[in-house]
């Protein structure tokens, strides 16, 4: 079995209201060495699938049609061994 670690950020260039508001909330804090903030999305999948390339492959096509946005969003993930 294989576990799907899946982060999903909006690409550099994209407005990121949320991301202001998190920065903007820290400095009122008092954590004032936050120059940026970007807030994405992670997701966890364990998939059945053993074969890497397959699971890869799956991943992949699943961030691509329905997990992220290719508009505005992009997408990396890592695979692992789960017992």
């Amino acid at each position: 079995m294989l576990r799907a670690r899946v982060t999903i950020t909006l690409k550099q260039g994209i407005l990121d209201p949320q991301g202001d508001t998190v920065r903007s909330a820290l400095a009122a804090l008092g954590f004032d060495g936050v120059a940026d903030c970007r807030v994405g999305k992670f997701v966890l999948l364990r998939l059945t699938e053993s074969d890497r390339a397959k699971a890869a492959a799956q991943v992949e096509e699943m961030c691509r049609r329905l997990l992220a946005n290719p508009v505005i969003e992009d997408f990396r993930f890592e695979l692992e061994e789960i017992p």
